[in-house]
């Protein structure tokens, strides 16, 4: 199994300590997550460290406003790595984010094209921002992950433009039928499923700090929805083709 998204830098125990249980439980791949220049240079050290981890690096767009914004072109550099898989997390926030629109626009427009220049695929954030997180990506070459789906209301383009779609531990929160519902419709050959370490603990475990093991607590529910017993299997290999492991 495979932990697509996770913030090992942002965790409060070691990595080695969170990478070890992980494999305990089962869960063989984590893809770190870097979300500005200097987090993006410790997901890349803790990949290093670690054999089965690797990172996705990008500037949030939460930093739109400050002066992460200006180096992007830093991260060609860091995406150089052998370990670097992908550009992201990167996208808009609208949620905390309303009056920084036009800044999350240019931020995330650069990050693209940093991401179709050089090959990448893309790890997509979006919340409270259906129609121009869909404008942006209508033009994107590559592949498109959706990272922590909570956007049922985008579930018939990424299903339509065959993006990657991935499902965290807000899946089994009581109430999100909805989110269920359109983890329901998306194609087997690309669904993914992840952490987003530290935060959003599956219900099992709320209340607690994440952690790359609890993916298994997410699996086991896509699975039961899904009807799909193998789901697993299919998850790692969706994995292996999204990010070219």
């Amino acid at each position: 199994m495979i932990d697509t998204h996770a913030h090992l830098d942002g965790c409060a125990e070691p990595a080695a300590d969170l990478v070890a249980r992980a494999r305990a439980a089962g869960v063989a791949r984590v893809i770190t997550i870097g979300t500005g220049i200097d987090s993006c240079e410790a997901a890349l050290a803790i990949a290093d460290e670690h054999d089965g981890v690797y990172a996705a690096l990008g500037i949030d767009p939460h930093q739109a406003r400050g002066a992460e914004a200006e180096r992007v072109q830093e991260l060609c550099r860091l995406l150089a790595h052998p370990k670097a898989v992908a550009v992201g997390e990167c996208g808009l926030d609208y949620h905390y984010g309303a009056d920084a629109k036009a800044e999350q626009r240019r931020l995330f427009e650069r990050q693209l094209q940093v991401a179709a220049d050089l090959g990448k695929p893309v790890v997509i954030h979006t919340r409270d921002a259906d129609d121009d997180t869909a404008a942006a990506l209508a033009g994107f070459p590559g592949t498109v992950v959706m990272h922590c789906f909570s956007s049922p209301g985008l579930t018939d383009i990424v299903v339509e433009r065959g993006y990657y779609v991935s499902f965290a531990g807000n899946l089994t929160y009581p109430k999100a039928q909805e989110l269920r519902e359109a983890a329901a419709r998306i194609a087997p050959d690309r669904i993914l499923a992840e952490t987003d370490s530290p935060y959003l603990a599956p219900q099992q475990r709320r209340g607690r700090t994440n952690e790359p093991a609890y993916v298994m607590l997410v699996l086991a529910a896509l699975a039961e929805l899904r009807g799909e017993p193998d789901l697993e299997q299919r998850i790692d290999a969706n994995a292996t083709a999204a990010f070219g492991l």
